[in-house]
């Protein structure tokens, strides 16, 4: 695209403003949404040759994998899309509840099911520690006050300078914002399982549970309002459904089209360069690509890509993940659709897999069973699985992992065969894997991190890379990598933050 774009003929108000997303995550997708609604003329490009990003579809000898992710917490951040738009969500998605929302499991044969029943939750609790019972529901409190102020108030309201920052800072004081959620779950619960059992969460979004900002705690809350849910037919299902509504809305998706660079001129954005030749002029840029990525391939050639990717380079990165999709020729529903799987170990694992140079020799596991939710994901009779490992980031670990990842691929399978499920390697029919360096090479992910910046205080709201870049004025960010973080709730809320950034920008 030549430097010379007229700009100002390219902001004419005699046809409606252009915009380019890049990157179909549900991000890009939830903000392509928006500003199509708006009266944007939009256009959303996407790599690979499936929509999703991080929700990507398998699909291998009639079984669905969802790639991740498949824990849908608030049904309502979803419903503004579609209200945005002027349509019903139910028109083209189906959410099916879920229950309990999951099971987690200790080595020793103790099982906790997290239910949204206040009485089955006390009857639980008691059977691991009486005096917790109370301990919980001032736990639950806590979590529902970080849950009105984190997540109702600044959720999508973006972070563009420090007096945003200072204006939250009293109630992050008033909510102890600076301790970890396990320090703030052991204020309230004494029994080392219990503990675990309301602070694993902020591994959902990528982050320690021994570091990451009490904050995170809102995501007990989050579940115990909404529930926990899946969409028929799977998370791709719900992909599928989104991009249906933006282009029922006159918004234009391209497939297989990566860009190669952000196209600069007079100081912005002026449209996008993709591999194979095609240029896309605009009056504003967003990116759900990786912000790394961003800054250091798509703006490396400028002064500003640069810096910033140097910049960032600097931050802390959450962990990454080892996925095994596999597929058994017999339906287990005697697993539940979402079980957390301890090892014998807690924090001194989670230190190693954050913090680590080597692959620890022991794990903990997340198995997902949509098939108990819903059997149409595999063959009549059939069960569709995966089962991730959070394990330490590329740049941590440099770990070779086309050699290792076979190796550990079988030592996950055995263990789950040994423990949860009987008889699993004479009834695999199909099997894959995901890992670290995939995740680099497929989804541009800087370290092969699967959740972006790591999500401690000191990287979170003001200090995290914001929803519009601070010199380059129409460029914007949206995603796991901007405020307010991962998670299917936080890219959406992510996507409503920045639309109304760009709305305002290009009305003005």
């Amino acid at each position: 695209m030549s430097a010379a774009v007229d700009l100002g003929a390219l902001r004419g108000r005699d046809r409606p403003a252009r915009a380019v997303v890049i990157g179909a995550g549900f991000g890009g997708i939830a903000l392509a949404i928006r500003l199509q609604a708006a009266g944007i003329d939009t256009v959303l490009l996407e790599k690979r040759d499936k929509p999703g990003g991080r929700a990507y579809v398998y699909e291998d000898a009639g079984y669905t994998f969802d790639a991740g992710p498949t824990v849908i917490t608030d049904p309502t951040a979803l419903e503004k899309l579609f209200t945005a738009a002027g349509r019903r969500m139910a028109d083209y998605v189906t959410l099916l509840p879920v229950s309990p929302f999951y099971r987690l499991c200790w080595e020793d044969g103790r099982f906790f099911d997290y239910v949204n029943d206040q009485t089955e939750l006390d009857r639980q609790i008691r059977v691991f520690e009486p005096k917790d019972v109370e301990g919980y529901r001032r736990f639950l409190a806590y979590s529902r006050a970080v849950f009105r102020e984190g997540y109702e108030k600044l959720g999508t309201v973006p972070f563009l300078s420090f007096r945003d920052m200072v204006r939250a800072g009293p109630q992050l004081a008033r909510l102890e914002a600076w301790r970890s959620v396990y320090a703030k779950v052991s204020d309230f619960i004494s029994n080392e399982q219990l503990r675990q059992t309301f602070s694993f969460h902020s591994l959902l979004v990528g982050g320690n549970p021994f570091a990451t900002s009490s904050i995170y705690a809102l995501i007990h809350a989050l579940e115990r309002e909404w529930g926990v849910w899946f969409a028929k037919g799977g998370t791709g299902a719900l992909v599928r459904g989104l991009l249906k509504l933006f282009t029922d809305i006159g918004g234009r998706v391209e497939l297989s089209a990566e860009v190669a660079e952000i196209a600069m001129a007079d100081g912005r954005a002026c449209g996008v360069r993709l591999k194979d030749g095609r240029s896309f002029e605009a009056d504003a840029v967003a990116s759900n690509a990786d912000v790394v990525h961003t800054y250091g391939a798509l703006l490396g050639a400028s002064g500003r890509g640069a810096a910033e990717a140097k910049r960032l380079k600097r931050k802390r990165f959450s962990m990454s993940l080892f996925v095994v999709y596999f597929g058994l020729k017999t339906h287990r529903p005697d697993i539940r659709h979402h079980t957390v799987c301890f090892g014998a170990r807690y924090r001194a694992l989670i230190s190693e897999i954050f913090n680590g140079r080597e692959l620890p020799g022991d794990f903990s596991l997340y198995l997902h069973n949509p098939c108990v939710t819903d059997p149409s994901l595999a063959p009549e009779g059939a069960g569709a699985f995966y089962v991730l490992s959070p394990v330490p980031h590329l740049g941590n670990a440099a770990i070779d992992w086309e050699r290792e990842g076979p190796i550990y691929r079988d030592r996950i399978l055995a263990y789950l065969e040994e423990r949860y499920i009987p008889g699993l390697k004479a009834d695999l029919a199909t099997c894959r894997i995901f890992t670290p360096a995939d995740f680099r090479d497929e989804l541009n992910a800087h370290l092969g991190s699967a959740f972006s910046l790591d999500p401690v205080l000191t990287q979170s709201a003001w200090f995290r890379p914001h929803n519009r870049d601070a010199k380059i004025a129409n460029l914007y960010f949206v995603g796991a990598g901007t405020h307010p973080g991962a998670g299917v709730p936080g890219v959406v809320g992510s996507a409503e933050a920045t639309a109304g950034l760009m709305l305002a920008d290009l009305s003005g």
